[in-house]
């Protein structure tokens, strides 16, 4: 992890000590970015709302988000309470404050001189940033809203130690697809066809399960994805698409070797292939049951037997 460090940094040892756990806990922003990304998908609800953008969230949903951030980041990292702000962070209290735009945080009174973590997201630009600064009275604008919370003025902001700076956020698959794929998708039929449709115009790209459960308009996406009658993977399989997941070590090592994106713990990965020729010599991924695929380009993948994902058990 990179920290983004002002200029003239004021000295101040608590925050440093709060940067540093923070850093501890979370090296590579991975983990905030997870908590980030639910966080969207969790006010989205897509499996019973089939909402997958901001601009579809009611004003009270939007209101509620930062509260969500909050809540979930302690779950995630476990921060006790703190006596009179959110948070004690080895021994420090801090409030956390979220906005949709870098330097829209609203600090209340009791939040003056105090330490503050800063977090802001773009679902759009799939981009993040997480950060912690002193909020002190010298570094906050003049003006107040109704409940005398305060903005912190462009000196302030340039004393945010910034843990993540424009870091990557998982990405909201159907956000991101072209409105006629999107469109397609959902006019594909059943829950199972939409979610093979969605794998066939996504070939190639990570695909969060938040994305297949709106989709499938269900929570228990692995049933529209595994194989069998009431799954995507067979009926691909007869395209020459494979679906790989991020839950199993052996399918995002066959999608290292088919050179795909490597699927994270609650994403998959389709892609283009075919049964691989016992004089093939290039790169292969084998299955559970020993069968191999190679990587094809979409016009010349091939049929492949699904038993190359192995028993039921290991899809």
């Amino acid at each position: 992890m990179t920290l983004h460090l002002p200029v003239d940094l004021p000295v101040d040892p608590a925050r440093d000590s709060v940067v540093r756990e923070m850093e501890r806990l979370d090296p590579g922003g991975i983990i905030t970015g997870q908590v980030l990304r639910d966080t969207f998908d969790q006010l989205y609800d897509g499996a019973r709302t089939r909402r997958y953008r901001w601009d579809q969230l009611f004003k009270t949903e939007k209101t509620h988000f930062g509260t969500l951030v909050e809540i979930n980041l302690q779950r995630e990292f476990e921060y006790p309470d703190g006596a009179k702000l959110d948070y004690c962070i080895v021994g420090h209290e801090v409030d956390a404050k979220y906005s949709q735009t870098a330097g829209g945080w609203m600090l209340p009174p009791e939040a003056i001189g105090e330490l503050c973590m800063v977090v802001t997201a773009s679902d759009k630009k799939s981009q993040f940033s997480v950060g912690v600064v002193r909020a002190s009275e010298g570094l906050l604008n003049g003006g107040r809203n109704r409940d005398a919370k305060r903005t912190l003025s462009l000196a302030g902001r340039l004393t945010i130690v910034w843990l993540q700076k424009d870091a990557d956020l998982p990405p909201n698959t159907l956000l991101h697809m072209p409105e006629d794929d999107v469109a397609a998708v959902f006019a594909a039929g059943a829950g199972t066809s939409r979610v093979s449709e969605l794998f066939r115009r996504s070939a190639g790209q990570v695909v969060g399960r938040a994305a297949v459960s709106t989709v499938a308009a269900q929570l228990d996406v692995t049933r529209r994805v595994r194989g069998g009658q009431s799954g995507s993977r067979d009926p691909l399989a007869s395209e020459g698409i494979v679906v790989l997941g991020g839950a199993y070590d052996w399918q995002r090592e066959a999608a290292r070797e088919l050179g795909l994106p490597v699927p994270r713990r609650t994403e998959y990965v389709a892609g283009h292939v075919a049964p691989a020729r016992p004089d093939w010599v290039g790169r292969v991924a084998l299955g559970p049951s020993g069968l191999a695929l190679r990587a094809t380009a979409r016009e010349a993948r091939e049929p492949f037997d699904p038993l190359w994902y192995g028993s039921r058990a290991s899809r």
